[in-house]
């Protein structure tokens, strides 16, 4: 968990810099909203709901209890829902999809600043009913399944996790490695063993340090993939990064091209981001007590 200070006159520069003067592919939703809930306070996972467009998800930090926040997209308090039988050692982010029709959360438990966990767990839980206008959500869950994996060349930190749920894999990028390496994990394995992660590519192009090079924010700490599956997107401490992808390419492929730099969020802290289910947003929030909710909004296509 380290604290940072994101400065406004820092410049993102570098080899992303190109990114920057192309025609925006989003622009930021103006004012920002601001999350209402007074225990969101190391939001390090973000997702959009599967089943309500006006809904987020959220999860706090290691050290915090094993509780899945859900708040409005204007950032309000819409209650929480509690994970029996599991804790919170180290949660990093957080995922969204549906399979076979019903709708999933995956909360990654996969935080390793020192890198020496033998395992590490993802938890998938099956997204209750939402609570009806003006009410908040109180209730608890056990998981619908938790995968226990490795990663095949020794353990890693990671905060960037995220569900390719039409080829029904998880995607993992790992922090604090240079280049940030792409792993894959089966989204619904057939046993209970523990699994091993396999490496299938690098992000080769490095995101900006700023100018002075700030500590860690060059390394990922947010991912999410389009619904679609046509786009990932992925956040530091410095800026939010869209990589387009074509329907027959790989995610390594994918993640090999310069992405579009999106306008930089200013945000504090910035540990989570998600897309909304259509693709037609991008959110993200920071670490810290009332957080903004920073939003944009995918520009439509000249004819």
């Amino acid at each position: 968990m380290i604290r940072l200070v994101a400065l406004a006159s820092l410049c993102l520069g570098g080899s992303l810099l190109h990114a920057a003067v192309q025609p925006p592919a989003f622009t930021r939703i103006k004012p920002d909203a601001t999350l209402q809930s007074p225990a969101v306070t190391e939001a390090s996972g973000l997702a959009a709901s599967p089943t309500a467009t006006d809904a987020l998800w959220l999860v706090n930090d290691s050290g915090s209890p094993a509780v899945l926040h859900l708040a409005g997209t204007d950032g309000s308090d819409r209650g929480t829902l509690t994970l029996e039988g599991v804790r919170n050692t180290d949660w990093e982010d957080l995922a969204s999809f549906t399979l076979d029709g019903k709708p999933y959360l995956l909360v990654a438990d996969t935080g390793d600043n020192g890198s020496t966990r033998p395992e590490c767990l993802l938890h998938i839980v099956a997204e209750p009913a939402l609570p009806a206008a003006g009410k908040k959500l109180a209730g608890t869950v056990s998981p619908a399944w938790t995968i226990r994996f490795r990663y095949e060349d020794g353990p890693r930190d990671c905060e960037s996790v995220a569900v390719d749920e039409k080829a029904g894999k998880i995607l993992l990028i790992s922090k604090r490695t240079t280049p940030p390496m792409i792993y894959e994990l089966p989204l619904k394995p057939a046993g209970k063993d523990q699994l091993t992660a396999k490496k299938i590519g690098t992000i080769p192009i490095p995101f900006p340090a700023g100018n002075p090079p700030v500590p860690f924010a060059a390394q990922p700490t947010g991912l999410d993939l389009a619904a679609d599956g046509r786009g990932a997107v992925v956040v530091t401490y410095l800026g939010i990064f869209v990589f387009p992808r074509d329907a027959a390419e790989s995610w390594p492929d994918a993640f090999a091209k310069a992405p579009l730099a999106l306008a930089p969020h200013l945000l504090r802290q910035a540990e989570s981001v998600a897309f909304s289910r259509d693709g037609s947003l991008v959110h993200a929030v920071s670490e810290g007590a009332r957080s903004p909710l920073v939003t944009f909004r995918r520009n439509a296509a000249k004819p």
